[in-house]
């Protein structure tokens, strides 16, 4: 059994990134451990727990149970059941401060995503998780991140080399394609809110995308071929690049992970239940 750590944002994570991982991995046999910012119990993205809000009759009743944008992007029935499980779990419910957990206390790390900016800036611009990130890395334990996780293990800088932690090693994402369109998407089924899916907005003068997740994930490599994404020979490239199949726990072909040592990294949602197994393995490894 592997004693993990799951820092999550006191607000609007991702909820099937989070509760599907906590779900392989106490089947698994390992003890979880959440943190938040304050210490109170985390809240998901309430619109990605129940797709209302993506479709632009989400508040007509009876019509907003018809969810065509809902059901893409939102959790699915699998996600939703692993959160309403995680949520009730007494441990999801009586979390950590960020600042009163230790990588000596734990075996491996896991970072989850969620994109709403009201949120997520905070565990993303976080100096105490980032210095955390850097422990568990310079310790060479298992880590795995997943859609904006990566970000904030890119954002995360060794004091010993000046670089991310990121540097030298290949890695996935949320990429462009994948925030680009989901975006593009929100500026319309959520004209009211047309930036909901983008955590941060390019600047005057930036070029489009300058801001995405891929973009400044790149820029924090060695090489910007250290950023990996499908290829087109992959037999199940469209399975894995539409956006409409989501893996389950018999079914990875959906899926893109990356692993790079001890470091495994994935793009979105869809590929939780394969990120978590991968984790299981690397844990389950551990002398």
């Amino acid at each position: 059994m592997a004693r993990v750590l799951i820092p999550i944002p006191d607000r609007d994570f991702d909820p099937t990134e989070v509760a599907v991982t906590w779900r392989v991995l106490r089947e698994r046999g390992h003890a979880i451990t959440f943190a938040t910012e304050t210490g109170a119990v985390g809240q998901a993205d309430q619109i990605m727990v129940t797709g209302l809000g993506l479709d632009l009759w989400s508040a007509v009743p009876f019509l907003n149970r018809l969810r065509p944008i809902g059901n893409v992007l939102a959790a699915n029935a699998d996600g939703r059941a692993a959160y309403d499980a995680m949520y009730d779990d007494p441990k999801f419910r009586a979390p950590k401060k960020w600042a009163h957990v230790e990588e000596k206390e734990f075996d491996g790390l896991f970072l989850p995503g969620g994109h709403r900016a009201q949120g997520m800036r905070n565990y993303l611009e976080s100096p105490t998780l980032q210095r955390l990130v850097v422990s568990f890395m310079s310790a060479g334990k298992p880590v795995a991140a997943i859609c904006h996780g990566v970000l904030l293990a890119a954002r995360s800088i060794d004091p010993a080399t000046g670089r991310s932690v990121l540097h030298g090693r290949k890695t996935t994402a949320l990429t462009w394609k994948q925030e680009r369109t989901a975006w593009s998407i929100g500026r319309i089924v959520r004209f009211w809110d047309p930036h909901y899916y983008r955590t941060y907005l390019e600047g005057e003068g930036q070029a489009p995308g300058f801001m995405s997740v891929q973009a400044e994930v790149t820029r924090a490599l060695a090489s910007p071929d250290d950023f990996q994404d499908v290829s087109e020979d992959d037999r199940y490239y469209r399975r894995k690049s539409l956006g409409t199949a989501r893996d389950t726990v018999v079914d990875d072909t959906p899926a893109f992970v990356v692993k790079d040592g001890n470091y495994l990294s994935a793009r979105w949602p869809g590929d939780a239940h394969t990120l978590a197994q991968k984790f299981d393995g690397l844990l389950q490894a551990l002398p």
